[in-house]
């Protein structure tokens, strides 16, 4: 009776011993990948991807991580670590991405977050993350210039020209009768003349225009040559006045008087011709349709690609009877 009880004894002394054995803090938590969202955009988009554990952690866990994808580390994407960290007695970590914006059309690329050699936890679940970047960048008329920074997004142009076409060399406003007081005084001159307040707005959109040589002619005669060195850069304008001393800034134009003392346009109808060095005709003007004597300038609104109409009946013009140099609005062209 006393060996069979020693027996039972130690039997039972070994079973309490493996009970304790097998305590929790012998098992491995398990591990859990997820973010907070499944696209990143590149203009300053943020995601977060979380590690989470089932249980709380008992030592400092670092759970490292690759990526891969067609996106690139440092160009499309940055990231404050490669790994994430759990620290004691937290069941979870994170760290952030952070889209990076650049000006390369890329279309949507992706990102693949994946674990490392993680060591101390289980992976019960997916171990892997896919992330797509989101690009902002489009070319909605596909002429190279982002919509960004077209300056005629719809419209298929030069990309030397902000993404707009060139609408070569044009007239945008013509003055031929000025107002008989002094609101006629176009030049700024503080003088009202009938011939010297008249003028012409012309714009070039580009490319670079060497104008040297080139005439102005009106149906009887000569009116102005454009002296040597006058060469318009794109985007740039040059208003001829029939004389005076034009006075002002006139929007950072470049300002001619007539080289025959005056344009004389005719307000009962005339016609402008500008020919080049060799006498080829460049571009016309037809004052017949607009000769009604209206006391302002024709311009065309809008600006450089609209109709011509009467200058202070446009609402940006505000009343103004005309605005040699600058948009309808007095602002640059």
């Amino acid at each position: 009776m006393t060996l069979s009880f020693l027996k039972n004894t130690f039997l039972g002394i070994g079973l309490t011993g493996i009970i304790i054995s097998c305590s929790t803090d012998d098992i491995l938590p398990s591990l859990e990948l997820n973010s907070n969202g499944t696209t990143l955009s590149e203009a300053d988009g943020s995601l977060t991807v979380y590690a989470v554990l089932n249980s709380v952690a008992s030592k400092q866990i670092s759970i490292p991580l690759t990526f891969s994808g067609t996106a690139i580390l440092s160009q499309d994407y940055s990231v404050i670590a490669e790994q994430i960290v759990i620290a004691a007695g937290n069941d979870s970590g994170s760290i952030t991405f952070t889209g990076l914006q650049d000006e390369n059309l890329e279309g949507v690329e992706t990102l693949i977050i994946s674990l490392g050699d993680v060591q101390n936890v289980l992976l019960l679940s997916s171990t892997t993350l896919t992330i797509e970047l989101l690009d902002d960048d489009s070319d909605s008329d596909g002429d190279g210039v982002l919509d960004a920074n077209d300056d005629c997004p719809s419209e298929a142009g030069e990309v030397e020209n902000n993404g707009c076409p060139w609408l070569g060399f044009l007239i945008n406003e013509v003055h031929y009768d000025p107002a008989g007081d002094a609101s006629g005084d176009a030049n700024g001159d503080g003088v009202r003349d009938a011939n010297g307040d008249e003028f012409i707005e012309f714009f070039n959109s580009g490319p670079e225009l060497d104008l040297s040589g080139f005439t102005i002619s009106d149906a009887s005669s000569l009116r102005h040559t454009f002296p040597p060195g006058t060469i318009l850069q794109p985007n740039a304008v040059l208003v001829l006045f029939g004389g005076g001393t034009p006075t002002g800034s006139f929007g950072g134009a470049l300002v001619q008087t007539a080289s025959e003392g005056q344009i004389n346009m005719s307000n009962a109808g005339d016609f402008i011709t500008l020919a080049d060095a060799s006498e080829n005709v460049v571009l016309t003007f037809d004052v017949e349709p607009l000769s009604n004597n209206p006391n302002e300038s024709y311009t065309r609104n809008p600006d450089l690609t609209g109709e011509f109409v009467q200058h202070a009946g446009v609402d940006e013009a505000n009343g103004a009877l005309f605005s040699p140099g600058t948009k309808l609005d007095g602002t640059s062209l």
